[in-house]
């Protein structure tokens, strides 16, 4: 099984088998990823070379627009799509294997994460993962330490506030906190 064939399968959100040709593909994927991060994440780099680094682990250009302050954690990078102005604040953790897309002039709070796989309820197949995208729309802003569990969208110009557990979809122009997130109220713009 190759790359484009692997996320192929998960776009259409096939479980990944424990112990199949998909999970040591995603292993030896995060093999890579670790090697990148290790790199990202010790010393000093300039906002061109962690875009750089950004462009290996995800295996397409970051726009130069983009910025990450380190230290960042993904498991897999190769699903993991930036817009174009995002910002990324310190210790964020990304689990991309099921697709992480954020859209452009969105803000990603420090301490935030992300994550896009389920392990199976039978704990004779615990080792076996759904994969399911999470989508962050344009103009988002995810507040400092948000988790946001696998299949939610966030849409255009929504507000998460700091800590909230998001675990459904959230509206555009929205204002959701808490755990779970529920909505506080409209942004009182639109675009």
């Amino acid at each position: 099984m190759d790359l484009d064939e692997f996320l192929a399968r998960v776009a259409r959100g096939e479980t990944i088998v424990g112990g199949s040709d998909a999970h040591r593909l995603m292993h030896d994927a995060a093999q890579d990823a670790m090697r990148v991060l290790a790199e990202l994440n010790t010393g000093y780099r300039s906002p061109a070379e962690v875009r750089d680094l950004l462009s290996r682990l995800t295996g397409r250009e970051v726009h130069e627009s983009v910025t990450l302050f380190p230290p960042f954690h993904s498991e897999f990078g190769k699903n993991l799509v930036l817009g174009r102005d995002v910002f990324v604040n310190m210790g964020c953790r990304f689990q991309d294997t099921g697709g992480i897309r954020i859209g452009d002039g969105s803000l990603v709070g420090h301490g935030t994460t992300l994550t896009t796989l389920d392990h199976a309820m039978d704990p004779d197949r615990r080792a076996d993962m759904v994969p399911a995208p999470v989508v962050i729309g344009r103009r988002v802003w995810l507040g400092a330490g948000v988790t946001v569990v696998p299949g939610v969208t966030i849409g255009d110009g929504a507000v998460v506030g700091a800590g909230a557990v998001v675990t459904r979809d959230v509206a555009a122009d929205t204002v959701v906190a808490g755990v779970p997130a529920r909505v506080v109220r409209g942004t009182g713009y639109r675009a």
